[in-house]
């Protein structure tokens, strides 16, 4: 856990990316999620969860869904500082992730993973085992989402995002395609684009 292979991919001279403090550290009294619509080489939702003083960290190629029936592949991509969960903004091209990133989505989490005795554990304990449970408290989502981390096949080591099947599941929603201004900025992808020209 940490963030130094974050750092290494990054020249803050070229980036407006956040260096983030040294050492991990805890963004407040619940942990945060954010999920940021990023067109670099593909257009793609990196969705991020506070674990242990990091933001654990997601490509999800085609954005989360609010279906319980269908599951996203989600990819793991290397640990981010707290604060990235406030970058937007544009990329330089010639830097790794080059391209722009908008907050689609943020807000607080609740951890929901029990273990068969009906006991909590812990987000960095989940995460170790491939499973995390969360409730999300958001702008755009909201309810339970599901991570496994597939152990076998020609797809392992990847994630699925699943959303649970409650209250804030809608099979005929779809935010990726109907919600496409930022929670922080209101601006579009276009938008963000221009004002970094």
């Amino acid at each position: 856990m940490g963030t130094e292979e974050y750092s290494k991919k990054r020249d803050f001279n070229q980036t407006k990316e956040p260096e983030g403090a040294t050492g991990n550290k805890k963004s407040g009294e619940h942990p945060i999620f954010v999920i940021q619509k990023h067109d670099a080489t593909n257009l793609h939702y990196d969705f991020r969860l506070e674990i242990d003083g990091t933001l654990k960290s997601w490509s999800v190629p085609k954005g989360p869904s609010t279906d319980p029936s269908v599951k996203r592949m989600a990819i793991p991509t290397e640990d981010h500082p707290i604060e990235y969960a406030e970058f937007e903004g544009v990329i330089p091209e010639d830097q790794y992730g080059g391209g722009t990133v908008m907050i689609w989505d943020r807000g607080a989490f609740e951890n929901i993973k029990k273990d068969d005795d009906g006991q909590s554990i812990s987000l960095k304990k989940s995460y170790q085992m491939g499973t995390v449970e969360v409730r999300l408290k958001g702008e755009k989502l909201q309810g339970g989402y599901a991570l496994i981390k597939m152990k076998g096949g020609k797809m392992e080591g990847n994630w699925l995002l699943i959303k649970m099947d409650d209250d804030a599941a809608d099979a005929r929603r779809n935010p990726i395609s109907t919600q496409n201004e930022s929670v922080a900025s209101g601006r579009t992808m276009q938008e963000i684009e221009k004002a970094a020209t």
